[in-house]
């Protein structure tokens, strides 16, 4: 995995890495940024010095994330234009609002907010009664939702159909990384190719097929009131300009029959 995280190299470098990392030639690119292959090939040897606009329209043509955004303009030597700041800074009051709007809404369903590392940020209250056997040291902040799902100690022994949820989740995680580059993601995947499926020995790397019929890919959870089953879908704020904002997703969970839905409303009662 090349690391496009660092900004010890010059932007020419690093466009280069983009560039390669989104799998485009030269001429593709220039096409797409509507400049001459030659442009290209003058900035990523350094032989051209890409001006501040020039960075940032190269940049939207290879979708290269807000973050990583700032770190192409501190190489090229110019001031980051992306800010990044905390959810509870008063500048973002306006984000946070939405987030526990969206979160509240959903009850009694359940409902989370997560970072790019997929780290808790914000859940409403139909969470808390999905984790009553969770060992505590997989809920001590910051709480990794991929951790709590697939870890031995976590909701794992519980999920049904933990091969079929855990490629799913494994395989989000993935498109995670080929879009970004980050490193910590990278080894957060590694972290988890390494737990054992609840019951078994050694690592779990069975992957299943989906049933073609399916709509999604279920969560089914088995509860003391029985079987929970679940399809879950994921929003981003649509048009970001921080860097807090493009990496939040909230994640809201919907009953995938009646059954399943009245065991959430008696939980949440």
């Amino acid at each position: 995995m090349v690391t496009l995280m660092a900004s010890a190299k010059p932007v020419g470098a690093l466009l280069r890495e983009w560039r390669q990392h989104r799998r485009l030639s030269q001429l593709e690119l220039a096409c797409e940024a509507e400049v001459s292959t030659r442009h290209i090939s003058f900035m990523e040897t350094s032989r051209s010095q890409p001006s501040r606009e020039m960075i940032l329209l190269l940049a939207e043509r290879l979708h290269v994330p807000l973050r990583a955004r700032n770190t192409l303009l501190t190489a090229g030597g110019y001031a980051p234009v992306f800010p990044e700041r905390r959810l509870d800074d008063p500048d973002l009051a306006a984000a946070d609002t939405v987030i526990q709007l969206v979160l509240r809404s959903h009850e009694p369903y359940p409902a989370i907010a997560i970072d790019r590392y997929w780290n808790l940020i914000a859940a409403n209250q139909a969470i808390a009664p999905l984790l009553k056997d969770v060992d505590e040291s997989l809920l001590t902040p910051p709480v990794n939702v991929l951790r709590l799902s697939l870890h031995a100690a976590g909701l794992a022994p519980r999920i049904l159909n933990f091969s079929e949820w855990r490629s799913h989740l494994l395989f989000r995680l993935q498109e995670q990384i080929e879009a970004t580059a980050d490193p910590i993601l990278n080894s957060l995947y590694a972290e988890l190719m390494t737990y054992p499926a609840p019951g078994k020995k050694g690592s779990h790397r069975t992957v299943q097929r989906n049933d073609p019929a399916s709509i999604a890919v279920p969560l089914r959870l088995q509860m003391p009131s029985g079987t929970v089953s679940m399809i879950s879908t994921t929003m981003v704020f649509g048009t970001p300009l921080d860097v807090t904002l493009s990496e939040i997703a909230i994640e809201c969970f919907f009953p995938a029959e009646e059954a399943s839905a009245a065991i959430l409303r008696s939980l949440s009662s």
